[in-house]
């Protein structure tokens, strides 16, 4: 998963990024990775690994992560190649998601690029730049589209309709997530790739004391994302930071302190899993436990091949377990012995929170 982080000057992005830097996995553990200095690879927080290797007893874990990606340059007339705007459009272009920082909190010590704390005007600012650049695209393919739909072409027909459905709402300020859209429709969307079909979640960035009761700003931050089919998340990137910078075993006893559960770039990674339809299930042998990210729905051999694609070519079958009952009976052994280990085959739909062993020929 890649979440692409956006946000006007000043507004807690950076801070918010120093802190995902600070709270990365060691890159060693994931050779298929090149950090740059603009991403931060982070473990994803799931405390189901820690239990599975507790039964399984494995010589390492591996965890799933999630890449954070600081997409800068943003200024007002980025859609027309403004400072840094095509840079930043050609990123974001490139990941799954979007994080919109939006400050909600007030400091004189940090002055705003507008002057004032308005997150309806940031938002709008960074949207109706993502939307001008939507709607160049929009536009083109219209063209195209309807050139096809004139030759009685089905497909070019419906593509042409959606696409004057989505410019009519560019119009008014929609982003294409506000739209609801036809299977055929997702479909043709999938091959355009607008950048406000993107799932969003708005990280509404509130001050230190306003974490556990979040001022008014907030409130307009949900009023918009409702519109959009869009997500929050309340968080204060200051206390992200400050919590980064303690040992591990003071940082349970830091968001004690403060009343908070659990950081929330936690919350972040979990939101964005969920608007991006991604599911985990695990491996489990004396040499590893790992975690594996899937889109929601997929079938046993597509996931074998995340792991490898000779497994997925080469399928048999799938035993699974669910990973409660893997730790209610306390082993493997135990599971099979209770004949609790199911053998599924090419058709199985793979679940959140299953623990698989492939087994397959090549």
């Amino acid at each position: 998963m890649e979440i692409g982080i956006v946000g006007l000057p000043n507004v807690g992005k950076s801070t918010l990024f120093n802190a995902i830097t600070k709270a990365k996995a060691e890159a060693a553990n994931y050779p298929f990775c090149t950090i740059e200095p603009n991403v931060g690879v982070v473990e994803v927080p799931d405390p189901r690994v820690d239990k599975i290797a507790e039964v399984v007893k494995p010589e390492r874990v591996v965890r799933a992560v999630t890449r954070f990606v600081d997409i800068a340059g943003l200024v007002r007339g980025a859609s027309r190649g403004e400072g840094l705007g095509n840079k930043f459009l050609s990123h974001i272009r490139q990941v799954d998601g979007i994080a919109h920082v939006v400050r909600c909190f007030t400091d004189p010590n940090v002055t705003h690029v507008e002057g004032s704390v308005d997150p309806a005007r940031d938002i709008d600012t960074i949207n109706t730049e993502l939307i001008l650049a939507d709607l160049e695209t929009a536009q083109r393919r219209l063209e195209r589209a309807e050139k096809v739909a004139k030759s009685g072409e089905k497909r070019g027909k419906i593509e042409a309709e959606m696409l004057k459905r989505i410019i009519d709402g560019f119009d008014r300020g929609l982003p294409v997530r506000a739209h609801e859209f036809s299977d055929e429709e997702k479909e043709i969307l999938r091959e355009i790739g607008f950048i406000t079909a993107k799932p969003v979640v708005y990280v509404a960035n509130v001050g230190e004391k306003d974490l556990l009761s979040p001022p008014k700003e907030v409130d307009i931050v949900r009023e918009i994302a409702a519109k959009e089919n869009a997500e929050v998340v309340v968080l204060s990137a200051k206390i992200e930071s400050e919590l980064q910078e303690l040992p591990e075993d003071e940082r349970a006893l830091f968001l004690e302190d403060l009343g908070i559960e659990e950081p929330g770039l936690n919350k972040l990674i979990r939101t964005g899993y969920a608007l991006l339809g991604l599911i985990t299930f695990f491996t489990a042998g004396p040499q590893e436990v790992k975690a594996w990210t899937i889109k929601r729905g997929t079938k046993a051999p597509q996931a074998a091949g995340k792991i490898h694609s000779d497994i997925e070519r080469g399928f048999i079958r799938a035993e699974v377990i669910p990973w409660e009952e893997l730790i209610e009976v306390g082993s493997m052994t135990a599971a099979r012995e209770k004949g609790l280990i199911r053998l599924e085959g090419k058709d199985y739909v793979v679940q959140d929170g299953d623990v698989i062993y492939f087994r397959f020929n090549v």
